[in-house]
């Protein structure tokens, strides 16, 4: 099993087991070079730890121990981690500020505790066979198992197909599952418990912050601030990705106020003039000084890479822009490097991502349906899209769905991305449409809402399920942590610093979405930071090119043909079949048949390098 993941961790090895008990350890050295091994045992031997992440308060941590008297043998986080656990148990996780995945087992008292950190950056996965308990960072460790088996899980493939990710605890694999984000899990006397020990939570509508623009932008950059500094912590030199917009552009410039030349900066370009940022990048690292290296992307590139990225996601995507992360960092780590701050979390907590202000602008037209002149506003949000800015009033209205959705939904800001998600089911084999008769991924997200999301504003709510499902499901997983690790590079996200996140769910909605201008207060928090041609640009997501990657590919006839995906069980073969002529063909520009080629793609590339059988989705249903 430790094997299977030494991608992840390729400087040491480390292995413990008693009677009851065996843990591996893949170790990427970064903290307490010499002295941090692990399995990491405390001084009396009784807590055995095995922990993949950092807790970037340690030193603070470590001090307040020592003051009190506790005294340390290594210069690790992970020995403050041990010590915190042995002293107080779960309540230790309230005062780790950290990206975390870890197991503690005591042998007094017989009970393993697996926990993962608030956001969910670092990954775990368990299944049981019998009553014996298995748990890894990757599933593919989980399959070295005698007995565990891959098998789609048809209900996750669904969910995949409408929200982009499974639902903690649900993955890919039938029977394995998701420790989801900041929960922990007890396992003593044969069973286990779990429960959630952090929840992210916003203002009841109405509840405001009172104070001043200039004084919450004054207090979010000094959060910010502390929250690179520590995430600077290193033994290793920490490098920064520098895509040329305004997030990753904060943390360098706050990066490199912190060690100045020393920081070293990387980027992804593109062939494609669409996708391509290279001249905002430029214009970053002209202002910063850094010393700068990037990867040149093709769409052969990614077709490439695209086998290797499935097996390392370990799930289907529906988009290729994790394969040029990929590429990345692997770029990094032949440079030298082990560790890169990232500006991911700051479209989720500040408001950022284009759904935010769509969600606006539809309730907004949905209050005058007959109007011609609101729809027009759905060009602004989407101004780097050719095809939108011809359309007419009613073809706008009716593509977003504008008063098509009942505005106390609770998913009514996503609505239209699950629509247009859920259109790549019309691919589905019948097969496939018996065992998912009556399922509805939407219903099962809306069940998992808390109690509260009624109680607060639109913005806040979206914000919720952007931050809590996509975010860990979808960007710190199959576009973070999996294609980073893959190249053991350990990402680092000072936005997403659990002191930040809690302020910014209380910033006033009207500083994080100003009319239609996201990001606001960031951009006021960063005046004088970055130059005000990047702090000014509009919003460019970060996308790169899909289905016209893969028209060189030759695997894509193999892995498509009529044969194989009649095979898997999955996918209507004529249907997959037209879809691919048109791939070969022309240039697909709309969202549902890229996401439908990808999707079915990476798909049948997971049923080939994951599952060991095909059993039959009839059978498996009775």
């Amino acid at each position: 099993m430790a094997q299977t993941v030494a991608h992840r961790g390729p400087d040491e090895m480390g292995l413990y087991a008693d009677g009851e008990i065996g843990l591996g350890h893949r170790r990427l050295s970064i903290v307490g070079l010499a002295d941090g091994q692990q399995p990491m045992h405390s001084a009396d031997g009784n807590f055995v730890l095995s922990f993949n992440g950092e807790i970037f308060n340690y030193v603070e941590l470590r001090a307040d121990l020592v003051a009190r008297g506790h005294r340390f043998r290594t210069g690790s986080d992970t020995e403050v981690l041990l010590k915190l656990f042995e002293l107080k148990g779960e309540a230790a996780l309230d005062r780790l500020n950290g990206d975390f995945a870890f197991a503690i087992y005591d042998r007094h008292n017989r009970r393993l505790t697996l926990a993962r950190d608030r956001i969910g950056v670092r990954p775990l996965f368990y299944t049981w066979r019998g009553d014996t308990l298995v748990f890894a960072s990757e599933v593919k460790a989980l399959l070295e198992v005698p007995g565990v088996h891959a098998e789609m899980d048809a209900e996750a493939l669904d969910q995949i197909f409408t929200l982009w990710a499974p639902i903690a605890p649900q993955t890919a694999f039938e029977g394995i599952f998701e420790l989801p984000p900041a929960h922990v899990m007890t396992v003593e006397n044969g069973g286990a418990t779990s429960r959630a020990w952090w929840s992210l939570d916003f203002p009841d509508l109405g509840e405001a912050d009172t104070r001043s623009e200039a004084d919450i932008a004054d207090e979010l950059l000094a959060l910010l601030d502390d929250a690179t500094r520590i995430r600077l912590r290193a033994d290793v030199p920490v490098g920064a990705y520098l895509s040329g917009g305004l997030d990753s552009s904060i943390v360098s410039a706050l990066a490199a106020r912190q060690i100045g030349n020393r920081l070293r900066t990387f980027s992804v370009t593109f062939d494609s003039a669409e996708h391509d940022e290279s001249q905002f990048q430029a214009e970053m690292v002209r202002a910063l000084g850094t010393e700068h290296t990037s990867i040149a992307t093709s769409g052969a590139d990614i077709a490439r890479v695209f086998p290797d990225l499935v097996r390392h996601t370990e799930r289907p995507i529906l988009r290729t822009a994790p394969a040029p992360l990929q590429r990345l960092s692997a770029h990094v780590r032949n440079a030298g490097y082990k560790v890169v701050l990232t500006g991911e979390g700051s479209d989720e907590i500040f408001a950022g991502y284009d759904i935010f202000r769509e969600a606006r602008v539809r309730r907004f037209v949905a209050r005058q349906p007959g109007s011609r002149l609101r729809p027009h506003l759905f060009r602004r949000l989407y101004h780097y899209l050719p095809g939108i800015q011809s359309q007419s009033a009613e073809y706008l209205a009716a593509f977003f769905g504008a008063g098509a959705d009942r505005l106390d939904d609770p998913l009514f800001s996503h609505r239209p991305r699950f629509r247009a998600t859920a259109q790549t089911k019309l691919f589905y084999s019948e097969e496939l449409r018996a065992r998912l008769k009556g399922y509805d991924a939407t219903e099962t997200l809306a069940s998992r809402l808390p109690e509260r999301f009624a109680k607060w504003h639109p913005l806040h709510q979206a914000q919720y399920l952007e931050t809590t499902f996509l975010l860990p499901g979808y960007i710190l997983s199959s576009q973070g942590d999996r294609v980073s690790m893959a190249n053991a590079v350990e990402g680092r996200f000072p936005f997403l610093d659990h002191r930040l996140v809690e302020f910014a769910a209380r910033i006033p909605t009207e500083m994080k979405l100003k009319g239609l201008d996201e990001k606001h207060i960031l951009k006021r928090a960063a005046e004088g930071l970055v130059p005000a041609s990047i702090a000014g640009r509009s919003k460019q997501p970060y996308r790169a090119p899909d289905s016209e990657s893969f028209r060189e590919a030759g695997y894509v006839d193999d892995i498509l043909s009529p044969r194989a995906v009649a095979d898997s069980g999955l996918f209507n073969p004529e249907a997959v079949a037209k879809l691919a002529r048109k791939a070969r063909a022309t240039t697909m520009t709309g969202f549902r048949d890229n996401a439908a080629f990808v999707g079915i793609l990476s798909t049948q590339l997971w049923q080939r390098q994951f599952a060991t059988k095909t059993k039959s989705l009839t059978s498996n249903a009775a």
